[in-house]
């Protein structure tokens, strides 16, 4: 099974079917999406019921802003449980961090890093997904519904600074300029929101420490079943922390909120350990990244955690039995 996200996001989408002009539960038989995920919010369920029932409702409507159509509708009340502490959060980097944290509360699917420099800072977006490229509609959607998350510290009528789009523009812009009030910029190579620096750490004038505290405490109180430790869960964590140069067993466990041992526990009882995984994820990273022509391989490097391109050369040649520059090569060929 593919990654997994929570049926609330289906739900908007029948919310707002008969707007965009589709019957819901049609669309769901016609993907074989099951009905059975609408009667929580809070079931985990496929990826791609919701990215195909996206794609098939552009293809029956011709209307090109499906996944933005449902981010207009999103709320704070959308995120679940998690609402309870995001909400009380002091500012938006806390919000960004809190949100990576519980993701096993939420779907799996999403990934914000955040870049500064200067006085800008980037929210940078990553979608796993089945397909090799997750779709316009899911990521407009997905930044569409943090544009909630930042208005709700930062004020109803906070702006970005400008939008970044990988896909192309779509024919009508209208619901672009509605949801995100800023210029957008389509055909970039990335995807992502625009920001002043400072706004992340803005104070959250609806903020109460105490009741995230307490929010927290509810949180890690859930069933074990919702709460669970897995390959999975450290997975996504390394991935996050590669670029940044901080993927030791004590930052993954820091993420997770548990300590190193048990993580170190954890993985074992499912026959696997930190290295092993990390080295795994460098393997799967580094054969995508020199397929694509727009990473150089010292920028490669940087992305797996390399502080120096020899080392990455080394380990790469006793991964694979050539250097970084031939493999791409061959891959081309």
């Amino acid at each position: 099974m593919g990654p997994l996200i929570r049926s609330a996001l289906l739900l908007k989408f029948t919310e707002s079917a008969k707007r965009i002009g589709v019957d819901a539960e049609e669309m769901f038989h016609h993907v074989d999406a099951d009905l059975q995920c609408l009667a929580s919010p809070e079931m985990h369920v496929p990826e791609r019921w919701l990215a195909n029932i996206l794609d098939a409702t552009e293809r029956r409507t011709g209307f090109a802003s499906v996944g933005l159509a449902i981010a207009e509708t999103w709320r704070m009340a959308d995120n679940g449980p998690l609402s309870l502490l995001l909400q009380h959060l002091p500012t938006v980097r806390h919000a960004l961090g809190h949100y990576e944290t519980y993701r096993h509360l939420r779907s799996e699917t999403v990934t914000y890093r955040v870049h500064e420099a200067g006085e800008l800072a980037v929210i940078r977006l990553e979608l796993q997904s089945e397909r090799r490229n997750p779709g316009r509609h899911a990521v407009e959607m997905t930044l569409g519904t943090l544009m909630t998350l930042l208005r709700w510290f930062l004020g109803a009528g906070w702006q970005p600074r400008g939008l970044r789009f990988f896909h192309a523009a779509p024919r009508h812009l209208d619901l672009h300029q509605r949801v995100f009030g800023c210029p957008v910029e389509f055909g970039c190579d990335f995807d992502g929101i625009l920001m002043n620096r400072a706004d992340l750490d803005h104070p959250n004038p609806r903020g109460d420490v105490a009741l995230a505290r307490y929010a927290k405490e509810l949180l890690d109180c859930q069933p074990p079943g919702l709460r669970a430790l897995t390959t999975l869960a450290v997975q996504r964590n390394v991935k996050l922390l590669l670029p940044q140069g901080r993927c030791t067993l004590a930052e993954v466990a820091s993420e997770l909120g548990t300590s190193a041992r048990t993580v170190q526990r954890r993985l074992a009882h499912e026959r696997t350990e930190f290295s092993i995984v990390v080295n795994d994820i460098r393997r799967a990273l580094a054969t995508r990244y020199l397929r694509d022509p727009r990473y150089p391989v010292a920028q490669v490097a940087m992305l797996l955690g390399f502080s120096e391109n020899s080392a990455f050369s080394r380990w790469f040649l006793a991964q694979f039995g050539c250097s970084p520059r031939e493999w791409r090569i061959e891959a081309s060929e």
